[in-house]
């Protein structure tokens, strides 16, 4: 069964179209193709509440050329979602239905906690050590997802207004990091280190300009050695001396502060980075979707 996810975030818009097959009981997606491309609807919203006819013109366009994607790809089953920006926008509603006249695609606004648990869906126990605890860090554009994983369950989510976009717009709201202190507070116990796991596009940028193998985790030695580095270097030279494009030259560095801030209240001291993110657990719920309607 093949499907796709739209992913509609703050610093950019994306399409994954996945293969998705039965291995013993349990839904396994195998990637055949994803598309992005840097639309900041958060630069909008987060400076000046709306999003603007231009950013709203261009996201249209996006949505046109996914859906003639999917087309291609033969796909039948989708979902759309957008994330902090739109839950933010005064203009949200008006934007939607642009879209939805124009593109023909039908965008959910999902909560805070229905990203976090779209985002757990991805969590394979098998891959971890069930008698930790994990601290599962999500970092987009304009919100970040902390959830806490024990016994290989989702014990306890809960979103962040802080973002990459959000950071470079100077709008992360007074008293965010201590409420995130003190959901580190409450979710620690004593003698149960938090180790932590990274996903977003920058954890894996990150991960790989750690030069690690794909499975190691990233100490938080090195990641903080790395942000120095992107921090001090201009946004011409992150590009050149880091190989990186425009858009992620820029938002690597706010994402790799919040990564190190949260991991040093944590006192975790390594980060694995397992590539998945929000859409890919939107494809495995647009799977479980489809194969409800087949029983049904």
């Amino acid at each position: 069964m093949k499907c796709a996810a739209i992913d509609i975030g703050s610093n950019a818009v994306r399409l994954l179209v996945s293969r998705v097959e039965e291995v013993d009981g349990r839904p396994q997606a195998q990637k055949l193709a994803y598309y992005r491309v840097p639309i900041r609807l958060g630069a909008d919203v987060f400076s000046t509440g709306a999003v603007s006819d231009k950013r709203m013109s261009e996201l249209t366009k996006a949505m046109k050329a996914f859906w003639h994607l999917m087309d291609v790809h033969g796909i039948d089953w989708f979902r759309a979602c957008a994330t902090s920006a739109m839950r933010e926008a005064t203009n949200a509603k008006a934007v939607l239905k642009h879209v939805k006249k124009r593109a023909n695609v039908n965008i959910e606004i999902i909560s805070g906690d229905e990203e976090a648990d779209l985002i757990f869906s991805n969590f394979n126990a098998a891959d971890f050590d069930q008698d930790k605890d994990y601290l599962y860090i999500d970092v987009g554009g304009g919100s970040t997802e902390l959830t806490l994983i024990r016994h290989g369950k989702r014990i306890k989510g809960k979103s962040f207004q802080l973002g990459t976009v959000r950071a470079l717009q100077n709008q992360i709201p007074d008293g965010e990091w201590d409420a995130v202190n003190a959901y580190i507070g409450e979710i620690s116990e004593p003698g149960r280190p938090l180790y932590a796991i990274g996903t977003g596009g920058n954890a894996n940028r990150l991960q790989r300009l750690a030069l690690l193998p794909r499975q190691d985790a990233v100490s938080l030695k090195k990641l903080l050695k790395l942000s120095d580095a992107l921090a001090s270097a201009s946004h011409k030279e992150r590009m050149s001396r880091f190989h990186l494009k425009p858009d992620r030259a820029e938002v690597i560095v706010p994402a790799a502060d919040i990564y190190t801030r949260v991991m040093q209240l944590a006192q975790a001291t390594h980060m694995h980075v397992p590539k998945v993110g929000l859409s890919d657990g939107m494809v495995l719920a647009v799977y479980k979707a489809w194969k409800a309607s087949e029983k049904g």
